[in-house]
């Protein structure tokens, strides 16, 4: 398998999180991290079901990726998320030390890159647009059944 294939693998996994998200009513954007090759933490939205502004998938992901491996750094590791990060949890990713970001969706109007570039570590790897076409679809079904 390429690295094109893997990250379309866990990008599926990363949707599999969003959908979850949007079976209760969050805005479905879901998240993995990934270390040698298996998942460590997972996490979908939960900001209306906690009541928590930063529940969000990747900062979910993030906190379960660091119990499973016992260590606040994750620069082994790579994060899919559906959509591009904010500048909230992209400052988290930048904390963690995440060695890879992966995004489907880009966010123009919230995601980090509209107020930062240069928000992780320096030595991260980012890759954009994985499977953007279905991350995007989920996101404008949710909205579009909010404006009904």
């Amino acid at each position: 398998m390429d690295q094109r294939q893997i990250d379309e693998k866990f990008m599926r996994l990363a949707l599999n999180e969003a959908r979850k998200a949007l079976h209760e009513q969050e805005v479905p954007i879901g998240a993995v991290v990934v270390a040698g090759g298996a998942v460590v933490g997972r996490g979908h939205n939960l900001v209306e079901t906690l009541a928590d502004p930063t529940a969000h998938a990747e900062m979910q992901a993030l906190t379960a990726a660091a119990a499973t491996l016992g260590g606040k750094y994750l620069p082994k590791s790579t994060l899919y998320v559906t959509v591009e990060p904010c500048i909230m949890c992209a400052g988290a990713i930048g904390w963690a030390q995440v060695g890879r970001v992966v995004w489907g969706a880009d966010d123009p109007k919230k995601g980090f890159r509209r107020y930062s570039g240069s928000v992780f570590h320096p030595k991260t790897e980012v890759v954009s647009g994985v499977l953007a076409a279905e991350c995007e679809a989920l996101m404008t079904s949710f909205f579009a059944g909010l404006r009904e």
